[in-house]
């Protein structure tokens, strides 16, 4: 147990990694190099607590009440660490019974975490019983050494109102050594069955099944970054943010009802493409090379699901509403559109199904650990020491001003004469827009907030028109892709899939003013970054 007046132990590094819970009884039988003792099994039951409002949880600040044989303990968890993900503070005290008793915690940073919370503002809002088996396992020697306590864990957390979520998981917890010795041994564990980061804790997925938000889609948290902070440091929280953002939205992914899942999972891996751009020069060659090849793999699989719920959701399903909404006039056209929606949801389960494949294939488990245990590691100071690599220890901002200018130029290069530019062109212009307000997100904390936020707010409102012309076009890809086996196309579908094509296309004419006024506004919009370079 943690004692509490102790800060040097109040701190636990720990990773978890999702599993199916058919793998479990495989993963608890998998010889691992190193592992010591017998496996212990035991089952714990927590109560987790949190004001009517959540103010704890809100900060991500978890409180618990334990039940561990005949004793009770009462646990707070901070806020995971920005520099590695894995590490947050952690306070145990024993306390009477089933119920928080915040007079027993007497550590200012633990106090500090709760906040203005009293005994009295705190409920019960669900119960989590978990079946846990614990391994302990040593691992290298010298500064690679290690000791890693591995946890099985299978169960569920429940409402009081009966809503059951189940829980099946390994926990790695560091006992000694550093956390890229996880990752090493969860690719161990991997050759035995496949793992994926989770990235929400049971606190994270009680509450959010409280809120009727589990497995729900997530968006990209926002990067912290301070003033002092060094490049180093911004690499290491940008790129995590990116990886964690992606793992967030699996669970959401594999369900399949919801589009958003699929489409935050590439907006994920899209803004680590472009942040591993950004950093380019700081990067081993061979390193960047394979993660760029696995996230172009995976980004692949998503987007073939992403087009087909875009042409579902955003190009048929207006079509429908206005042809049905004509006094019965359209009733045939309606027809022929439902056999598209049909021919088109096969294509998308198809879609679906290969993403499934692909998020819990041991490429994607591969892909996953060796980038975080990369990440853990720190994997980019194994180059050579040169005038450029000095720079990863250097203050970001005085690379973030340059980085930004440079990004801004670019997409101002890609639209000079937007007016007379062709769809292809205008297509490379949202890339370099994408690119540019994504930038802009992962430095916006170093400069004012105000001007960052109008600034990005801009760049998403004109980059989301140009994508209505690039998502006309991937609906044409698709119509004629419909039949790429060589089966005859039916008149019908011919159609529907004509009709579909020619009312937005209609529409890519009444949107030219507003894309025009757009540009306008973006090539006049003021940087708010330090330095920026004058207009051509």
């Amino acid at each position: 147990m943690t004692a509490d007046t102790d800060t040097d132990s109040n701190r636990e590094t720990e990773l978890k990694l999702s599993v199916r819970p058919e793998d479990l009884a495989v993963l608890r039988a998998a010889p691992v190099p190193g592992g010591r003792g017998r496996a212990v099994t035991r089952t714990l039951e927590s109560v987790y607590f949190d004001t009517a409002d959540r103010r704890l949880s809100k900060r991500r600040v978890t409180l618990r009440v334990r039940k561990q044989d005949d004793r009770y303990v009462q646990t707070v968890k901070s806020a995971p660490s920005p520099d590695s993900g894995l590490t947050r503070g952690e306070w145990e005290v024993p306390v009477a019974g089933g119920v928080p008793d915040l007079s027993a915690l007497t550590d200012p940073e633990a106090l500090a975490q709760l906040g203005m919370v009293g005994d009295a503002d705190l409920r019960p809002v669900f119960h989590a019983t978990i079946h846990r088996t614990t391994r302990t396992v040593r691992g290298g020697d010298g500064a690679t050494a290690s000791t890693v306590e591995v946890a099985f864990d299978e169960g569920e957390i429940r409402l009081p109102d009966g809503t059951t979520l189940a829980v099946a998981e390994v926990e790695l917890e560091l006992k000694e050594g550093d956390g890229a010795a996880l990752f090493r041994l969860a690719g161990e564990l991997a050759r035995a069955a496949p793992l994926r980061l989770e990235t929400r804790t049971k606190a994270a997925r009680g509450f959010a099944l409280a809120e009727g938000t589990a497995d729900g889609p997530v968006k990209a948290d926002k990067v912290e970054l301070e003033a002092d902070a060094t490049v180093e440091v911004a690499l290491g929280r940008i790129l995590r943010s990116c990886l964690f953002h992606a793992a967030a939205n699996e669970a959401c992914t594999l369900i399949g009802r919801d589009p958003e899942g699929v489409h935050q999972m590439r907006v994920a891996l899209r803004r680590l493409r472009s942040a591993l751009a950004l950093f380019r020069p700081f990067l081993p060659a061979e390193d960047l090379a394979w993660t760029v090849g696995e996230v172009k793999w995976i980004g692949g699989v998503l987007g073939e699901a992403r087009d087909w719920d875009v042409f579902l959701t955003e190009l048929l399903a207006p079509v429908r509403a206005g042809i049905a909404d004509s006094n019965g006039h359209g009733r045939p056209l309606v027809r022929d559109l439902d056999g598209l929606e049909s021919m088109v949801n096969a294509r998308r389960e198809q879609a679906y199904t290969a993403v499934r494949e692909a998020i819990l294939s041991p490429r994607y488990s591969a892909f996953q650990l060796r980038l975080g245990g990369w990440l853990e590691g720190r994997g980019w100071r194994a180059q050579p020491v040169s005038e450029r690599s000095a720079r990863l220890f250097r203050p970001v901002t005085e690379l973030a001003d340059e980085l930004l200018d440079r990004r801004h130029r670019k997409a101002r290069k890609a639209g000079r004469g937007f007016a007379h530019l062709s769809v292809d062109d205008r297509h490379q212009l949202r890339i370099a827009l994408k690119k540019l307000r994504y930038a802009a997100e992962f430095f916006r904390t170093l400069y004012d907030d105000k001007a960052a936020r109008r600034y990005t707010q801009q760049l998403a409102a004109f980059q989301d028109q140009l994508g209505h012309l690039n998502d006309v076009a991937t609906a044409t890809r698709l119509m004629h892709g419909l039949h790429e086996d060589g089966s005859p196309t039916p008149p019908e579908e011919a159609r529907a899939a004509g009709i579909v094509i020619g009312w937005h296309a209609r529409g890519i004419a009444e949107l030219e003013p507003h894309l025009l006024e757009a540009w306008d506004g973006f090539a006049a919009a003021k940087p708010f970054w330090s330095r920026p370079t004058p207009a051509e």
